[in-house]
């Protein structure tokens, strides 16, 4: 019987930590510099972040079945990091939110799609090619105008959970206009034994003679380069994280909510 006593006492107590509600407030800022200038090797493809699990915060629906809320303006309690980092001309802010969620695990608190900053659609396809020649198109006599979704500046994700240390998670992708060479075409090298004039064979002194350097059209493109920010982070409720990175910047607040609220 004296076992089961802290057993009992256990499963008393479980709830309440599922109880448990955190609020979360997120700032992600760029820096003013020139990417390709860094000494970091940056790599014109990456791999898609994967968004299956991913949520928008806008998406209420999707927020408030996740047991999360979003907090108002007036909550907010990083407003002083943003102010300093509006002030300085290196830094520009791309998002500042906050909201509140539970103390769910890995597999059961909320991603969020994150979002912000300038949308490209208008020179870029989602894929960061260039949006080149994209009239309406005209199909059984009807023309159907495209439309470009929203490429923005900065898309990624962001989860905050609990196992049994608080932690962050994020992947988060800055979209910036880039330069990258394009093979366009390669020249076709006639081998043929024949001359085309004379319908005559050439010797091999003649054929050799006439053949030229084969090479590709190579020529300079633009397109929308993803620069990747992958990281994950053990933290304290109640204190500030920063996490670096050469191009961005993100500072967190998990603060646990006190019962009465």
């Amino acid at each position: 019987m004296k076992k089961l006593i802290p057993l009992l006492l256990f499963f008393v107590a479980l709830p309440s930590w599922a109880q448990r509600q955190f609020d979360v407030e997120v700032i992600i800022f760029k820096r003013a510099v020139d990417a390709e200038q860094t000494t970091e090797s940056w790599p014109n493809e990456l791999p898609k972040i994967d968004m299956s699990k991913a949520g928008s915060l806008n998406d209420e629906s999707y927020v408030s079945s996740q047991g999360a809320q979003l907090l108002p303006a007036s909550q907010y309690q990083l407003n002083p990091q943003e102010q300093q980092l509006d002030a300085h001309a290196g830094f520009q802010v791309l998002f500042h939110k906050a909201w509140r969620q539970g103390d769910g695990g890995r597999y059961a608190s909320p991603i969020f799609h994150i979002r912000a900053g300038r949308d490209f659609s208008e020179q870029f396809t989602a894929d960061g090619s260039p949006r080149e020649n994209q009239g309406d198109e005209v199909i059984d006599g009807v023309t159907e105008q495209s439309v470009n979704g929203p490429v923005y500046e900065l898309d990624g994700k962001f989860q905050v959970y609990v196992e049994h240390y608080l932690y962050a998670d994020l992947q988060l992708d800055l979209n910036e206009p880039s330069v990258r060479n394009v093979t366009l075409e390669e020249k076709e090298l006639d081998l043929s034994p024949e001359d085309a004039s004379t319908g005559q064979a050439q010797d091999d002194t003649v054929q050799v003679g006439l053949m030229e350097d084969v090479s590709p059209i190579v020529k300079e493109q633009r397109f929308l380069k993803a620069y990747r920010m992958e990281q994950k982070r053990r933290m304290r409720s109640g204190e500030t994280h920063y996490l670096d990175h050469p191009l961005l910047g993100v500072i967190i607040q998990v603060r646990k909510v006190a019962e009465q609220e």
